[in-house]
């Protein structure tokens, strides 16, 4: 019988569990510190409303979630975004401008609506215009084997600096937290860095495909992604599954490993350490000194706050049509210090997903990250939710005092994939390589969403089982 232990309960830890537990010949451990599985999965029932601690769905061309829910029988469960309401908002100027139609990302599939769209200057049109035309230098510039640059330095190549700060800048940060400045291309948008290699302009690229190619659908579960989570749970069996087991440190003794902790201890043939990245930096910097610069990398924290509002409540309300708006980073570089942490993004709940709030009811999610995340994870409760609908009653109106609230903190929960991050977990993977049994999985590495880190989960669970 193969001992594996499991450190660390978040979604790719549990899908590794899940997978062992179907592997002939495994015996293994879960090792969570807290009291709950799931990580930033985490859903809250009440009163009719479906509210998402974290996040709220995964993409759908991506297959390994999907997978997985129908494996635990979910079929009936799985729901698509209610796309024939699919707009999203910039805050400019504090009024809220829709994005063109038929925009992938920063790239127009669709001339028309950039033309038409009060977002752009003349400026920023021609830019896109000129854009086709530059492909073949483009194409030259294109980034080599081996080479990386930012987000910004990327698209700035392609469509400037409006361009870069109006859309790209808003868009990565509602879903690192973090600038663009600082992110590489190749490891968030390894697509584009492919179509840059092949066709120069991205534009042209991406109009040769058919619309239906394009639509970025998100899909869901009904009853909310803790459900995904509570069901794998009831297939692991109880005594294999250890909360408030902090695992505090992790060595080699003869050709096995040796867990130690609060409540975790024991020896096991091989360990897959799925916990945050400077969580895996403790754990592992005894064991040899590269790990301490290997795993050394930024990641900001997500303030994640929710307003519920009753159907009677919620009739004055007047919520643009639409999945929510992003505020672009440059708004929070221009503020004084005396306004407010501006949140990064408002998600429209029952409009993006059915099923979340009851008919004519309105649930908002908004979301602080970023720079100014670390100043406000000490804020009482109450402050957050008076800061964030202080925040949104400016941009949507006036809003009654919500009658559901709820706030969720994930400290250092957002990596940052900065330049050269694949080079970077290349080397890591090479060291990884060099101590048998040992396995590392989570947000840190290969993808922050949540298909990406059920496959990672599973795929190595594989792996550690066959030894």
């Amino acid at each position: 019988m193969r001992r594996v232990a499991i450190i660390g309960g978040g979604l790719s830890g549990v899908a590794a569990a899940y997978q062992l537990a179907r592997e002939p010949d495994i015996e293994f451990t879960l090792f969570e510190a807290s009291e709950r599985l799931g990580g930033t999965l985490e859903t809250v029932h009440r009163d009719g409303f479906t509210i998402e601690c974290g996040p709220d769905s995964w993409v759908t061309e991506k297959p390994w979630a999907r997978e997985l829910a129908v494996e635990l029988g979910l079929d009936a469960e799985i729901i698509a975004s209610n796309d024939q309401r699919r707009r999203t908002y910039l805050l400019q100027n504090h009024h809220l401008l829709p994005m063109p139609d038929g925009m992938r990302m920063m790239v127009p599939t669709r001339w028309a609506p950039i033309m038409e769209s009060s977002l752009f200057t003349w400026q920023a049109r021609l830019a896109y215009l000129r854009e086709v035309r530059r492909a073949e230098e483009l194409k030259q510039s294109a980034l080599g084997n081996g080479e990386d640059e930012s987000v910004a330095s990327f698209v700035r190549r392609h469509f400037g600096d409006e361009v870069t700060s109006t859309i790209a800048g808003p868009l990565l940060a509602g879903v690192f937290g973090g600038s663009i400045d600082k992110l590489s291309v190749r490891a968030v948008m390894p697509a584009f860095v492919k179509l840059e290699q092949e066709h120069g302009s991205l534009i042209a690229a991406l109009q040769q495909r058919r619309e239906g190619d394009l639509a970025a659908v998100f899909t869901s579960l009904k009853s909310g992604l803790g459900t995904l989570i509570e069901r794998i749970a009831q297939t692991l069996p109880a005594h294999m599954v250890r909360l408030g087991h902090e695992v505090s440190a992790l060595r080699r003794q003869g050709g096995q490993w040796q867990i130690e902790g609060l409540g975790a201890s024991g020896l096991f043939d091989a360990v897959i350490v799925s916990a945050p990245a400077h969580v895996t930096r403790q754990l592992l910097r005894p064991i040899h000194i590269e790990f301490d610069s290997l795993l050394t990398m930024d990641a900001t924290s997500a303030i994640v706050i929710a307003l519920a509002f009753s159907a009677e409540h919620a009739k004055p309300l007047r919520i643009p049509r639409g999945f929510g708006y992003l505020v672009p980073q440059a708004s929070n570089r221009d503020r004084r210090p005396e306004d407010d942490p501006q949140l990064l993004a408002c998600t429209f709940v029952d409009q993006k997903f059915s099923h979340r709030a009851p008919e004519g009811a309105v649930l908002l999610r908004g979301f602080f990250g970023g720079d100014t995340a670390p100043t406000l994870l000490n804020k009482d409760n109450a402050a957050l939710v008076s800061l964030a609908h202080r925040q949104l009653s400016r941009v949507l109106g006036p809003l009654p005092e919500p009658d559901i609230s709820l706030v969720r903190r994930w400290p250092l929960s957002l990596p940052q994939y900065a330049v050269g991050h694949l080079d970077r977990i290349a080397k890591l993977a090479a060291l990884v390589d060099c101590f048998p049994g040992l396995h590392l999985v989570g947000n840190a590495y290969y993808g922050v969403g949540l298909p990406d880190l059920v496959r990672q989960g599973r795929e190595t669970a594989r792996e550690a089982g066959r030894g």
